[in-house]
C-alpha cells in the first residue's frame, strides 16, 4: 500500500524546508497510554534502512495537542499523540497559530484501577469511585465541602476499611481527564441528585467543579510514567493505582484489576465496549511537516500494517478498532482532511 498526500499538505514555507535539513527523523510526543504503542511503531519503522527511527516522547496529551499546535518548523513536534481526543479550545490555539492538523484514532483503551495481588480486590461502582476521588462533595444546601472520606468503607461499608490511597497522572495526562469526565462527572455528579442539585446552583454546566481530583493525598500525582505507578503498587498492597490497560495487562503477575460497575478490566471487555472505564486513542498530524521531515507517510503506513486483530500493537495491549473504522480512519491518512470546530462537536 502507499500513501499520497495532496499538493496543499505539503505545501510549506522555504523557512521550513531549509529548518527541515536540521532533522532527518520524526519528532513526536504526547500521551503515556499511546506512548508504547506509539514507539513499537517507530522501532519497526526504523529497520527500514531509509529511514532514521522517529523519536518518541511522553510528557501528557496536553504536551502532545500543544505541542503539535504550537507552531509550524522543526522546532515543534511533527505528530502529537493523545488519549484524550482534542477539544474544540485546543484547535483553536492550532488554528491561531495557522498550523492545520489530521485527526487519526488508532485503537481503544481502558483506564485500569489496579493494585497489587497481594492486596485487597477493590470492587465498587464507578459512582462510587467518582465519589471516592472528587475533590468537593456537594451538601443538601447546595453547597461543597473538602471530601469527607478518609477509608473506603466511609463509602460503603462493602468496601475495604483502608484508607483511600490512589496513585495516578498529572493534569497534562489525558487518562487523567478521561478518567475525571467518564467517572468523577458523568458516572457521579451527573446522577448523584445532590452534586447535579449543587452545579446547577453554581450554573457549572461544564461539570469543572465534579472533574477536579483531590490534593489532600487520597490522590497522589505520580507522574507521566505508568510504569512508575505500577512499581508504586507492587511497593504498597494497601494502595491502587490510575492507567492505560496496557500496563496492566504486561503485569498480571503482580496486579490485579479492580472490579467497576461489575466489570474487570480485560482485553475482551474492552474490545466489546461492556469495561467501565474505556476510551479511544488518537494522533494528530501537523500537515505542514508532510512532504518535509522525511518519513511521515512510511510512519502512517507502519500504523496501518500493524494495527489489525492480529497485529503487534495488540499484542501489546491495545484494543484494534473494528474493521470499517480501520478503512475509515486509513482512508484519514491518505487524504488528511482538516480537523474543524464542527468535526469534534
Amino acid at each position: 500500500m502507499r500513501i499520497f498526500f495532496t499538493i496543499a499538505a505539503i505545501t510549506v514555507s522555504a523557512s521550513l524546508i531549509s529548518a527541515a535539513n536540521a532533522r532527518e527523523q520524526l519528532s513526536l510526543a504526547g500521551s503515556s497510554t499511546v506512548l508504547p504503542f506509539a514507539t513499537i511503531i517507530a522501532e519497526e519503522m526504523g529497520k527500514n534502512p531509509k529511514f532514521k527511527t522517529p523519536v518518541v516522547e511522553s510528557g501528557g496529551s496536553s504536551v502532545g495537542k500543544k505541542g503539535v499546535c504550537e507552531g509550524i518548523g522543526t522546532q515543534f513536534i511533527d505528530i502529537g499523540n493523545a488519549s484524550s481526543r482534542m477539544k474544540v479550545s485546543e484547535l483553536e490555539f492550532c488554528s491561531a497559530n495557522g498550523v492545520d492538523v489530521t485527526e487519526i484514532k488508532v485503537g481503544y483503551d481502558g483506564i485500569a484501577v489496579a493494585n497489587s495481588l497481594q492486596g485487597q480486590t477493590l470492587t465498587i461502582s464507578k459512582a462510587d469511585l467518582g465519589k471516592a476521588l472528587t475533590a468537593e462533595i456537594p451538601q443538601e444546601d447546595g453547597t461543597w465541602i473538602p471530601n469527607p472520606y478518609k477509608k473506603w468503607s466511609d463509602i460503603n461499608a462493602a468496601y475495604p476499611d483502608i484508607e483511600i490511597r490512589v496513585y495516578g497522572p498529572p493534569t497534562t495526562s489525558g487518562t487523567r481527564a478521561s478518567f475525571a469526565e467518564m467517572v468523577n462527572q458523568k458516572a457521579y455528579c451527573g446522577k448523584d441528585e445532590l452534586a447535579k442539585k449543587a452545579s446547577a446552583a453554581r450554573d457549572d454546566k461544564s461539570g469543572k467543579k465534579c472533574r477536579a481530583m483531590r490534593t489532600d493525598g487520597a490522590y497522589i500525582e505520580a507522574g507521566e510514567q505508568d510504569n512508575l505507578i505500577v512499581q508504586k503498587l507492587q511497593e504498597d498492597p494497601m494502595s491502587y493505582g490510575i492507567f492505560g490497560f496496557s500496563y496492566l495487562d504486561q503485569n498480571r503477575d503482580t496486579l490485579q484489576s479492580a472490579i467497576v460497575d461489575g466489570t474487570t478490566a480485560t482485553f475482551e471487555l474492552i474490545a466489546s465496549g461492556d469495561y467501565a472505564i474505556s476510551r479511544a486513542l488518537w494522533f494528530y498530524v501537523k500537515h505542514a511537516h508532510v512532504g518535509v521531515v522525511p518519513g511521515m507517510d512510511e510512519y502512517l503506513m507502519t500504523w496501518v500494517k500493524n494495527w489489525g486483530d492480529d497485529g503487534i500493537l495488540t499484542d501489546a495491549g491495545m484494543v484494534p478498532m473494528p474493521e470499517a473504522e480501520r478503512t475509515s480512519y486509513e482512508k484519514a491518512m491518505s487524504e488528511l482532511p482538516v480537523l474543524t470546530a464542527d468535526m469534534l462537536k
